[in-house]
């Protein structure tokens, strides 16, 4: 295994054996929370979503059936979506950066 650099005053020099095996470490712990960060990610856009049609919960607002729906489809997210290819699914995005998975449409 070839050890990485770091640079030091100015010079590259190679890492230590301790301090590759925990940079190791870290990259370990990073690829292994991806879910996790995918999780959060999912969480944050669904309330966006939520928030974005609160007004339309109000008592004094006939909410439309489908938007009831697609409201309840945004809160049993991710209990139906369960594993990290799943998630995958529902943050691709297109060039623009866009969201295509259509749950995130709103009706």
């Amino acid at each position: 295994m070839v050890n990485e650099n770091k640079l030091v005053d100015g010079v590259l020099v190679e890492l230590t054996d301790a301090e590759q095996s925990a940079l190791e470490q870290v990259r370990v712990d990073w690829a292994s929370k991806s879910g996790e960060r995918k999780l959060k990610e999912i969480r944050e856009i669904r309330l966006g979503k939520l928030i974005e049609t609160d007004y339309l919960a109000n008592s004094d607002v006939t909410m439309p059936d489908n938007i009831k729906t697609w409201r309840q489809t945004l809160r049993d997210l991710p209990a139906n979506h369960s594993d990290e290819a799943a998630y995958d699914k529902l943050l691709a995005r297109d060039s623009d950066g866009n969201l295509t998975n259509s749950i995130w449409s709103k009706p």
